[in-house]
């Protein structure tokens, strides 16, 4: 009999299976009642589809698979299969081209640049973290302080011949983060993926964390670790757009199936990608299901989603003439915004506690507004404006900042109209911008100087707060993916004042809740004086419910006695 049922099948061409990735995909399972393997795929236009594997010396007439009709899933249960099998599907389009594609839904792939699927287990491992879920639900909705340090595994600590593995990793992290007083990682795309220079953002295995650095089993260990000494560990997620790669969802089944066939509404012309068909309740289910995936297997808890502003407009990166307008004559892709309200209420539904962050670049309204108040329902959004703003202006020199205030102060106009994090991410230290202290003007004294400024200055506005790794050490060199940070810097005073003062301010920070209790809330700040652009100092009170601190910003090198 079929491995895949009529309600499983049913809930998938609704677009609303929100187990999807134990129906599809390949899964050790006991098929009445013979252990072995069921595969799944969905490839609606194939002309035939067989399983092609190591075990049957990829030879696509061994086990061709049977077609469950309408649904467009073909499925099927070879007996006596273990874990390690590496796989793929031979689809045979309807113009008889055969080819081979890589498992959509596969929980493990090889390594780069080989792409097989591998059979995965991802039940097996002993949780110890109950205690972390279940208060990450309780106090869902309560005022907490995010301090968020931004990692790439590869580049963050390497062994000496050796990136480390997940494993090795969580400890020496867990022990850093700790340290330094962060409360949650943010770890650049863990998902598998082909190229290392695209830092992970090309996705080709949305349910298959990369091989790199270990199996699905060392990274669940990862993340039960770290959860066992309190910190939260969140996961860019690429729900945008996807590579062109041949052996990956690039027209699966010789057609335009996970996107669309025009390229004015399928293809991103700035990242030579392709874009999701949300229209499609299989892609929105598949997309769904991956977010789902990874917190219900992987214990994840929370999803940073990248190039939100990509989704949101249908002539993002456009032309007049290279796009193609909605159906009320307009610029918003209704379907990627009906799906971003489907993706955050479903995720909130099912998995409370979990946090959704909106990387979005544009004056959309509504982005951190609840679902069913009209608006799409993440749970932060990245405040682009205010690091524009701020870099912009602290490039500036001090003898001509008195001319730039506004650009520090217009922040606030808008800082409560959305739950904001303030990022001062990967995004600001690579392709030729430079540093963070390598963009700061004056000599070597002003430039830590200036760098100290910035990042005590980031902690007292309102919002929560992420830094990029490297920020601390006050790297010279831009991020380079290749290469280990900068560790060594510290063994000089300069770089180890500037780390230890990150430490100082992020235990500060955890300590007054007046710095986080209402970061949302016009009434957790109040002006004193923005208006002294002669000194260039700002000064405000950041107010809770049991604290007020006075935050007195002096942004030139001058020393002012008695300037109250």
């Amino acid at each position: 009999l079929p491995t895949v049922g009529e309600v499983d099948l049913y809930l998938y061409g609704k677009g609303v299976h929100y187990q999807i990735y134990n129906i599809l995909g390949a899964h050790l399972t006991k098929h009445q009642g013979v252990e072995g393997v069921k595969f799944a795929v969905w490839a609606p236009s194939a002309r035939s589809v067989s399983l092609v594997a190591d075990f049957n010396y990829w030879d696509g007439r061994v086990n061709p698979m049977r077609s469950l009709g309408s649904s467009g899933v073909w499925e099927i249960f070879i007996p006596g299969l273990k874990e390690g099998i590496k796989y793929k599907f031979q689809i045979t389009a309807q113009d008889n081209r055969v080819f081979l594609k890589s498992d959509p839904f596969a929980l493990g792939s090889e390594v780069r640049s080989r792409n097989a699927s591998i059979v995965r287990e991802v039940d097996r491992f002993e949780w110890e973290d109950k205690s972390w879920i279940e208060s990450r639900a309780k106090k869902a909705n309560d005022a907490k302080p995010i301090n968020i340090y931004e990692v790439h595994l590869e580049s963050w600590k390497r062994g000496p011949n050796h990136f480390l593995n997940y494993r090795e990793i969580a400890v020496l992290l867990a022990d850093y983060v700790l340290e330094m007083g962060y409360t949650h990682i943010e770890l650049m795309p863990v998902f598998e993926h082909p190229l290392d220079e695209s830092w992970g953002y090309q996705v080709t295995g949305y349910y298959a964390v990369t091989s790199r650095y270990g199996t699905p089993e060392d990274f669940q260990w990862f993340v039960n670790y770290l959860h066992k000494k309190g910190i939260a560990i969140l996961l860019d997620w690429v729900p945008g757009h996807f590579p062109v790669d041949d052996f990956s969802l690039n027209r699966f089944d010789g057609t335009a199936l996970y996107e669309h066939e025009d390229p004015r509404q399928g293809f991103h012309p700035h990242w030579n990608t392709n874009i999701f068909n949300y229209s499609r309740h299989e892609v929105t289910n598949f997309l769904i299901g991956s977010a789902l995936f990874w917190f219900d297997k992987m214990h994840i808890d929370g999803l940073r989603v990248d190039a939100v502003a990509s989704m949101l407009y249908l002539d993002y990166g456009r032309a007049e003439g290279e796009w193609i307008h909605n159906c009320c004559g307009g610029r918003d892709n209704l379907d990627a915004i009906e799906f971003i309200k489907h993706l955050n209420s479903s995720v909130h539904r099912i998995f409370p506690g979990i946090l959704i962050i909106a990387e979005e670049s544009t004056a959309f309204p509504g982005v951190t507004k609840p679902v069913e108040q009209g608006g799409l329902g993440f749970d932060l959004k990245w405040n682009m404006g205010w690091m524009n703003d701020t870099l912009r202006y602290f490039k500036v020199d001090p003898l001509f900042r008195s001319h730039h205030q506004n650009e520090l102060t217009f922040g606030l106009i808008y800082a409560f109209s959305e739950k904001f994090c303030l990022p001062l991410s990967h995004d600001e230290v690579v392709h030729g911008k430079g540093s963070l202290i390598g963009r700061m003007p004056g000599d070597m004294w002003q430039k830590f100087a200036n760098l100290r400024l910035l990042l005590s200055y980031q902690m007292c506005q309102p919002g929560k707060k992420l830094l990029f790794m490297s920020g601390e050490l006050a790297q010279w060199n831009e991020w380079d993916s290749k290469r280990e940070i900068e560790w060594f810097l510290l063994e000089y005073p300069t770089h180890k004042g500037v780390h230890n003062m990150v430490k100082e301010l992020n235990h500060f920070y955890l300590k007054n809740n007046a710095l986080w209790e209402r970061d949302f809330d016009y009434t957790g700040f109040s002006w004193i004086d923005f208006s002294d652009t002669k000194n260039c100092v700002i000064s405000y009170l950041r107010i809770s419910s049991k604290q007020q601190l006075l935050v007195i910003h002096n942004f030139t090198p001058q020393f002012l006695q008695n300037y109250f």
